[in-house]
């Protein structure tokens, strides 16, 4: 018997990862669902598009199903999806589960995985690293957030989009991970940046320095796959917006009261991120941070 599954989301990421999804030998019928009927058309030239992959008219469509996805931006657009009218939580059946891959609040993934418990459904939060060549690939490492049988059913689905899954333990604990490891990444990238900033300045050879970072102690994620790709050449293009990295340090930085941490330096990195995404274009790179520093460094007009 076919596996049920509904998606919602059809940006950046959550494309690819339905588009692999559904490319899977596994028995599953997909119904795909995303409010701009425009993404929807980006997959009429799918192989299984209208056999095992077809359109949702509304959430309502996806009642059946037995996994419901969610990839969406941040947890309000989440919450609307679920609490709003016509919601997830007052369609879906008993029994069945609803898997948020977006990069949600853990807070709000705490307060909803009992109200979903209480209507019988079972609520996973598994969100994405990888950016969108990897969405696009089915290489995303995807951290899974829920009791290990939880996991074991919807680990067939999880596999067709990513390469390494990770069991982060209870509900809410891979989206409390995920928005930590977005923090060191962008803490990362930001003095990868800086670095590169006085190095120009310097008139030091930026291959060259970049090549000693990644030979060195600097050496990081942003240092390996963003200088050299993205910000020496200036494209600034890495696939991954500006504004979500800055969601996703305000996520970060909530946890310092949910815990009971101070943490300066996230303070710091968080506050800087929202400057950055207030003052540059929407629609941003997240490599932009560096064109960012750049304006705040520009010399004084004579």
């Amino acid at each position: 018997m076919a596996l049920n599954i509904g998606f919602v989301g059809l940006g950046m990421m959550g494309l690819p990862m339905l588009e692999n999804l559904a490319r899977g030998e596994e028995d599953f019928d997909i119904l795909a669902y995303d409010r701009d009927p425009a993404r929807l058309e980006r997959l009429a030239g799918h192989p299984a598009w209208n056999k095992t992959l077809r359109p949702a008219a509304g959430l309502q469509a996806l009642a059946a199903c037995d996994v419901v996805i969610t990839m969406l931006p941040d947890s309000t657009v989440t919450n609307a999806v679920i609490e709003g009218e016509n919601g997830l939580a007052g369609i879906m059946r008993a029994g069945s589960v609803l898997l948020d891959m977006g990069s949600s609040n853990p807070a709000e993934t705490l307060r909803l995985a009992p109200l979903l418990r209480e209507a019988g459904v079972t609520l996973i939060d598994a969100p994405v690293s990888g950016a969108v060549a990897k969405a696009a690939a089915g290489t995303l490492a995807i951290m899974v957030g829920a009791e290990t049988s939880a996991l074991e059913r919807v680990r067939p689905v999880l596999s067709r989009m990513g390469a390494s899954l990770i069991h982060t333990g209870a509900v809410g604990s891979a989206h409390a991970m995920k928005a930590l490891n977005n923090y060191v990444y962008a803490a990362g990238l930001l003095a990868a940046s800086e670095a590169l900033l006085i190095a120009r300045r310097m008139e030091l050879d930026l291959d060259v320095f970049t090549d000693v970072l990644n030979a060195s102690s600097g050496r990081n994620v942003a240092t390996e796959t963003k200088l050299r790709q993205f910000i020496v050449p200036g494209t600034y293009d890495g696939g991954f917006a500006l504004a979500l990295m800055a969601k996703d340090l305000r996520t970060a930085d909530s946890l310092q009261t949910l815990a009971g941490v101070s943490a300066s330096q996230l303070s710091l990195c968080t506050a800087l991120w929202q400057r950055a995404r207030e003052a540059l274009p929407a629609g941003a790179d997240n490599t932009e941070i560096h064109r960012y520093l750049e304006r705040l460094n520009a010399p004084a007009p004579a």
